[in-house]
């Protein structure tokens, strides 16, 4: 746990309530003071559903600390069990609240003698875990708790399906495009003739989850939550499970390959018509538009399943230089590199923007493809920016079908990919032209830059050239700048880097 501003993957209890919330009718009590409630505001607006969100703080003030938290968190769970009748509520701190050390399993065993739902602690480590990987651990042990309550009741049926079916694991609310994928993941899987036997958490009845056994395998399409609950099932039932991201169209294929494994049955025909006249971006990728972007630069930061599979398309099928990929899931870094050794010329492993704001201004890639953050980033340094991966803002909630998942993600991948390198050669028509677009240089700058002042001359200078390259050539100039020890940038400075350049 530490102090941030901003932060690639927040606070434990936030993964802890994205499952819970994702659910059907399961409720979350979040133990927290005033100031730590702001999921359901997030929710709400990012997610734009027409229901509630079902999570209620009870809120630790003086009055609650005077006299201890107890009762009124066990009056909280019993009042919400009989107003809403969930099938289940989760009861979780904050990284606030757990500094104060309470019994909270005591709160909960006595809960549950109260009320007609089942109530559970999430078993969480605060201190020590994310956003994400709570999550992980979280789902795993809703699955588990229900699991092992049907099997004490001798009620759990092992017998699977009569026709080859697949559980989704780890497609949950907040997630990157998560609703759209799993559209994506479940139109594959009718083409193969396999059936959906759950999907969990997105839309799952916990009192469905004693069914998984029943589905042949399992399917997890991002690392990031979902591995936990498919190793359990691979342990107790010895389910198979594929964690290949169908992403791109070599990860896609080989997701399809694997899953023919597991059903005996051979897909490579469909692989190839898919490829060759569903998804447009083999051919997009020979075509004279994506060859223009050949040994382009690139970098490349996100979760660890979207920024690995970004790597591998924008190398292996696109031609693509990623200069540098990164992830901040520290905890996934050796699978990580693994994924990408070969396909970047450095790897960054990192929760601390800053650096990665430090490496961009050092790299001056053509293109970014990162969060939201990277996107401040790109708009500070001119440089545009492709969102691939959370953390997201709303723009990437979108209402229409936008999955990055299966043969039709490669689609919008690629229009993703093309758009975020020649989009911003239009900025200087605006200027040609007029328009609303006639904004001053940004003189703002990343701590690479700090101690370099522009005079108005040369800011004059640097307004007049065309917004595609202005923002390299400022880079260029600054750059040449702290070579020469030279503080305020004129613009006879300009012209001499220039003249440095070779330009």
């Amino acid at each position: 746990m530490k102090l941030a501003y901003w932060m690639y993957a927040g606070p434990a209890h936030i993964g802890t309530l994205r499952v819970a919330s994702s659910f059907k009718n399961v409720h979350a009590i979040m133990h927290a003071p005033l100031g730590d409630d702001y999921f359901n505001v997030m929710r709400s607006m990012l997610e734009r559903e027409r229901d509630f969100t079902p999570v209620t703080a009870s809120i630790v003030d003086r009055h609650v600390l005077a006299r201890g938290s107890q009762e009124k968190v066990v009056e909280n769970i019993t009042r919400k069990d009989k107003e809403e009748r969930p099938d289940l509520i989760v009861l979780t701190p904050t990284c606030t609240s757990s500094i104060l050390q309470e019994d909270l399993q005591n709160f909960v065993d006595r809960a549950s003698t109260e009320s007609d739902s089942d109530v559970i602690l999430a078993d969480v480590n605060h201190y020590r875990v994310n956003e994400l990987q709570a999550a992980d651990r979280t789902l795993e042990q809703v699955v588990r708790f229900y699991i092992e309550k049907t099997r004490k009741k001798n009620n759990l049926d092992l017998t699977k399906t009569t026709k080859p079916s697949a559980n989704i694991i780890g497609i949950f609310t907040l997630g990157f495009h998560n609703q759209h994928d799993c559209r994506e993941i479940k139109r594959l899987l009718n083409d193969l003739k396999i059936e959906i036997n759950e999907v969990i958490p997105e839309g799952g009845n916990v009192t469905n989850l004693k069914n998984l056994p029943k589905a042949w395998f399992n399917i997890v399409p991002y690392r990031e939550v979902g591995l936990m609950t498919a190793n359990y099932l691979e342990k107790e039932f010895n389910m198979p499970y594929v964690s290949i991201t169908p992403m791109g169209l070599v990860d896609t294929a080989d997701c399809i390959r694997e899953i023919s494994k597991i059903v005996n049955r051979d897909y490579e025909n469909y692989i190839d018509q898919q490829t060759r006249f569903v998804s447009q971006a083999a051919w997009f990728s020979r075509s004279i538009d994506c060859q223009n972007l050949t040994g382009k630069k690139a970098v490349v930061f996100g979760d660890a399943t979207h920024a690995a599979s970004m790597t591998k398309i924008l190398a292996r099928e696109m031609g693509i230089h990623v200069s540098c990929a990164g992830t901040y899931c520290k905890h996934d870094a050796d699978w990580f590199r693994e994924q990408v050794q070969g396909f970047c010329d450095e790897v960054l492993i990192t929760d601390d923007h800053t650096q990665v704001g430090d490496m961009i201004a050092r790299v001056e890639p053509a293109a970014i493809f990162g969060t939201q953050m990277e996107r401040h980033i790109g708009k500070r340094l001119d440089i545009p920016c492709g969102v691939i991966s959370a953390p997201v803002h709303i723009q990437n909630f979108p209402l229409g079908y936008r999955p990055f998942l299966g043969f039709e993600g490669t689609n919008q991948i690629a229009d993703l990919v093309y758009n975020s390198f020649t989009l911003g050669m239009e900025d200087h028509l605006l200027t040609i032209f007029g328009g609303h677009d006639n904004k001053e240089v940004i003189t703002r700058s990343l701590s690479t830059t700090d101690g370099l002042e522009w005079s108005v001359d040369a800011l004059g200078e640097l307004n007049r050239i065309p917004g595609f390259v202005r923002g390299k050539i400022k880079r260029n100039t600054e750059k040449y700048a702290r070579q020469q020890n030279i503080h305020l940038i004129t613009a006879e400075v300009m012209y001499a880097a220039k003249e440095a350049a070779g330009a």
